[in-house]
């Protein structure tokens, strides 16, 4: 993988989630070389987010290699709204993703956002001034913060990904429980799940950021950036 910013709390948080959580420490053997990355660029990243709603990974590269294109280096709000409406849709974009890729990119010009300030503000302090920006929302703040902000205590309940992984993982804990239960994942049945691994995932405290990277990659053998 390309040359990222890495977290320096990665050794000790796995050390330390290894000894307390078997499950983690098994998972942790099954993928020991890798550990979560960031470009560091946090416009880039929330439109990154943006184009990769609903779609598939490798639909989502492709269309932002054609959106990085059109823009231009360097990739910069100014440049992304210097674009036509037209000229990002055929990259690829849906009417409203060329909105809200404008929409952040004027957000980062008018003051909307203050990135400056994000290094001492807690989580949900972030989210709460992310969430003004057009088409970005509690999950896509809180990918924010874990793949761009790399925030080590982040747990995203309504991520479907990550409760799928901690079903697999985790889901030999609840042999009790009826078999019906143990494999729907819709309706009252992901509900339950999610509990679960917000439960669970008290134990994991103060490196929620970490389980979670585990969990997504026992699902996909492929390390996410953004």
């Amino acid at each position: 993988m390309e040359d990222l910013k890495r977290p320096k709390y990665w050794a000790k948080a796995c050390a330390e989630l290894s000894a307390r959580d078997e499950v983690m420490a098994g998972l942790m053997a099954r993928f020991p070389d890798g550990m979560l990355g960031t470009r560091g660029e946090p416009m880039v990243t929330l439109m990154r987010s943006v184009v990769g709603q609903q779609i598939s990974v490798r639909a989502a590269a492709s269309i932002w290699a054609r959106f990085e294109a059109l823009v231009g280096v360097p990739f910069t709000a100014e440049r992304v709204l210097a674009s036509t409406e037209e000229e990002v849709r055929a990259c690829g974009f849906s009417g409203g993703k060329v909105k809200y890729v404008r929409g952040i990119a004027s957000g980062f010009l008018d003051g909307t956002v203050h990135p400056g300030l994000w290094d001492g503000m807690a989580d949900e302090a972030v989210i709460a001034e992310l969430v003004k920006l057009p088409g970005i929302g509690r999950w896509t703040a809180e990918m924010f913060l874990m793949f761009c902000l790399m925030r080590p205590d982040v747990i995203s309940e309504g991520d479907i990904g990550l409760v799928k992984g901690f079903k697999k993982e985790y889901g030999h804990l609840y042999e009790d429980f009826d078999p019906a239960e143990k494999l729907a994942m819709s309706g009252p049945h992901l509900k339950l799940w999610q509990k679960r691994m917000m439960v669970v995932g008290e134990g994991w405290k103060p490196y929620r950021t970490v389980a979670s990277w585990y969990l997504w990659r026992s699902l996909d053998p492929e390390e996410v950036a953004y």
